[in-house]
């Protein structure tokens, strides 16, 4: 038997692994204790979505209510599969800015020490496993935010001779800025993925992803901007954009596309690597233009306010470059840009979004 450990299986990222590597033939062992309906309230709630999961692989799909920050309870499940494990995806985080500052030490249990308890479980019983982690362009900090953006009527932008203009690459400095709370524990848990690469030499790979999106997505307003802002018309609730004028710049990228790029370095692993990942030049939009584009796609008028004090944290501008990784795979491509996106979000939940 084949397995593959999935963390946060039942959220976006990990549902999406689940479904993929599993329909691929892997036994997936999903760890999810529905922590998002703890953070973000019932409505993001997964527990609809590991329902799914069990429905779509049947007895392929064994569903573990595991905490990551048990450490003994993360030593049993790999004792349990041991060298049948070739594949983690660790997706299980703490995802918002807002919530990390209220309750700190929760946050940087479950992004860094929860890490750390995958990482070590990994070392000791699958060392041959390949090691997926989804970190964020927050590691970067605030230091996005100093590029000399030049403001356009609904975004901010670089000029096109800027050495980013075709978005931020990997050599990007995360010293010297601010990061929030959330992006301090995903750095720590960024490096320590690296570190038991380049330290233990197993095949780990960080994605620092940027806004990760898709139809399944439980979306809440402190994470999920995309998804949000579709399920905010379809359901009229009024939306709030902080700072920034609303003309934060943002890159979307598909789940299908990411899981893509997933299912391309399982297969051909690698060692202590780093990758932006996102939607770069092919999918971004500011909040502004998201919000005309969502009308549009959904018919529906949305009612929103602002509030010039922006988020602690968040970029202005944000597009990735995914040269390095198109480098390493030059077979991935992505299917879906922002319109697509947008357009499959309304579709697969105009029956439960719609008041």
């Amino acid at each position: 038997m084949s397995v593959a450990i999935v963390t946060g299986s039942c959220g976006l990222i990990g549902s999406e692994s689940a479904a993929h590597f599993g329909e691929a033939g892997l036994t997936i062992a999903g760890v999810d204790n529905d922590m998002r309906a703890a953070f973000f309230g019932p409505e993001a709630s997964t527990r609809a979505s590991r329902e799914r999961l069990e429905a779509r692989l049947g007895a392929g799909y064994e569903h573990h209510e595991l905490d990551i920050r048990d450490r003994e309870g993360v030593a049993k499940l790999f004792e349990r599969y041991g060298r049948e494990i070739e594949l983690v995806v660790h997706t299980a985080a703490q995802p918002s800015h807002d919530w990390a500052a209220r309750e700190p030490f929760t946050d940087f249990d479950i992004n860094a020490v929860g890490t750390l308890n995958m990482l070590e479980a990994t070392r000791l019983h699958a060392p041959e496993a390949v090691f997926i982690f989804t970190s964020t362009n927050k590691v970067y900090g605030d230091t996005p935010n100093a590029l000399p953006y030049v403001e356009l009527e609904q975004r901010w932008e670089l000029e096109e001779g800027h050495r980013w203009y075709g978005g931020i690459d990997e050599t990007m400095s995360i010293d010297t800025s601010l990061h929030s709370l959330f992006g301090a524990s995903k750095v720590a848990a960024d490096v320590l993925v690296q570190e038991y690469g380049r330290y233990f030499g197993l095949r780990t790979a960080c994605f620092r992803g940027g806004t990760l999106t898709g139809p399944n997505h439980a979306a809440a307003e402190l994470h999920g901007f995309l998804a949000y802002v579709v399920r905010c018309a379809m359901t009229h609730t009024p939306y709030t954009i902080f700072g920034y004028q609303g003309k934060q710049v943002r890159d979307a990228i598909h789940s299908s596309d990411l899981i893509g790029a997933f299912d391309a370095f399982f297969r051909a692993p690698r060692v202590a690597e780093v990758y932006n990942i996102g939607g770069g030049r092919h999918s971004n939009v500011s909040v502004l233009e998201a919000i005309d584009l969502v009308q549009e796609v959904t018919g529906e008028e949305m009612s929103w306010t602002y509030r010039d004090e922006a988020r602690t944290g968040d970029h202005i501008w944000w597009i990735s470059d995914n040269g390095r990784f198109a480098s390493h795979y030059p077979s991935w491509e992505q299917a879906y840009d922002v319109r697509a996106i947008a357009a499959e979000l309304y579709e697969r939940n105009r029956d439960h979004w719609r008041p």
